[in-house]
């Protein structure tokens, strides 16, 4: 076929033959053949020096998108709706080389359905549905699979959640601290909080205990859901493909970073405006849990300090605080006060476990976590007594 496919080969072979055919043998004829047998095949060979540019036939391999991990991003949009590849226009003409060496360096190689279900059945581990139809689709990352294996081998509270909650899980992948941040925010608030109102309150800490009892436990609520809503986490799974007014704004959603000053990873890119976002959008989320959680411990309180009074009454009894006032004031405080400096905090840490001192270190970034969360929940604890105080609450 190669040679069928060159005309000006085959017209010097007939014209070859021709020559052949009238010239004498060369018994009788002594002088040498113009045209030597080997010349042909010279030819030929030249014809297949070029293999190596064969090289153009090959292709890469189907290019798999890679899961958004740790901005609570969702599956995909960020913006051009490449389905978890943020930075990516589709064409492949990106930094998806560097892209992609980086984020196999932080979280390890894509593994395959099979290679996942062959780890998990080798562990003896059974996944949820969203995780088993993420392998099916795109794949898991390594880190974040063995991370998975870690936790269900933990003890039996803390495996069974991670089994029960997808919200826990998700962010226990992202960040392995999420735990430690959540129980060091929990243990330091509910002192400091204790010490602030001692020292705001003074003689009247006692005959003012029902206040402070709702404050604390308004607080435990608050402190988790204050770190559980900033917390970078693994979404599995595909964004919502549903075109209305829900939709629409699910994927607006989850293409906002967790915090505003959440890392940029590869196939999660974040604009000015996103950021700006998620500062108003947590607080709305703030806010409207400040509320509730002021509504249902105030009114706690407040029935508890009633019927202390049904039985004993004194003349130093404080006014029963107004419910709805009351709980107005946590969601505005939460909203503006808290928003603003846990965002703040997040930021700060972020910093700190990027820099090469706590990676070769880990317990420095904790040491900082502790320490900048201990002089926070100091501030918040005396602020929101002031603001208590002002808005005529307390």
């Amino acid at each position: 076929m190669a040679f069928s496919a060159s005309p000006s080969l085959s017209s010097l072979a007939s014209s070859t033959a021709a020559i052949a055919a009238a010239t004498p043998s060369p018994s009788r004829c002594p002088t040498s053949n113009p045209f030597p047998d080997p010349k042909p095949l010279h030819l030929s060979v030249k014809l297949f020096s070029p293999l190596p540019k064969l090289r153009r036939l090959s292709c890469p391999g189907p290019q798999v998108p890679r899961a958004a991990t740790g901005d609570g991003s969702g599956a995909g949009n960020h913006g051009n709706g490449s389905g978890g590849n943020g930075g990516k226009d589709g064409d492949g003409n990106d930094d998806d080389g560097s892209g992609e060496d980086y984020e196999e360096a932080e979280f390890g190689p894509l593994l395959g359905f099979s290679e996942v279900l062959r780890l998990a059945t080798a562990r003896g581990v059974a996944f949820p549905g969203d995780m088993m139809e993420a392998a099916k689709d795109v794949g898991i990352r390594e880190v974040l699979l063995l991370r998975y294996f870690d936790l269900q081998a933990g003890p039996w509270p803390l495996s069974a959640m991670i089994r029960a909650f997808s919200a826990l899980r998700n962010r226990m992948l992202a960040d392995p601290s999420f735990l430690f941040k959540v129980g060091t925010e929990v243990v330091i608030d509910s002192c400091c909080a204790t010490l602030a109102e001692v020292q705001k309150r003074g003689e009247d800490f006692w005959s003012e205990f029902e206040l402070y009892a709702a404050d604390i436990l308004i607080g435990v609520v608050v402190d988790i859901a204050l770190v559980g809503m900033l917390a970078p986490y693994v979404r599995f799974g595909k964004a919502s493909s549903s075109t209305g007014l829900f939709g629409r704004f699910s994927r607006m959603v989850g293409a906002l970073p967790s915090s505003v000053f959440e890392a940029e990873r590869p196939g999660c890119k974040f604009t000015v405006q996103q950021r700006i976002g998620t500062y108003f959008y947590k607080g709305v989320l703030y806010g409207s849990v400040g509320f509730v959680c002021g509504i249902i411990g105030q009114g706690i309180c407040n029935v508890i300090m009633t019927a202390k009074r049904s039985v004993k009454k004194s003349d130093e009894d404080i006014p029963v605080p107004p419910l709805i006032k009351s709980a107005a004031l946590w969601g505005v405080f939460l909203a503006v006060s808290s928003n603003t400096r846990y965002q703040i905090i997040n930021g700060l840490e972020r910093v700190v476990e990027a820099s090469p001192v706590a990676k070769g270190v880990p317990p420095v970034a904790m040491a900082f976590t502790v320490g900048v969360r201990f002089a926070n929940n100091i501030y918040g604890g005396m602020q929101f007594i002031d603001w208590a105080r002002w808005s005529g609450v307390q």
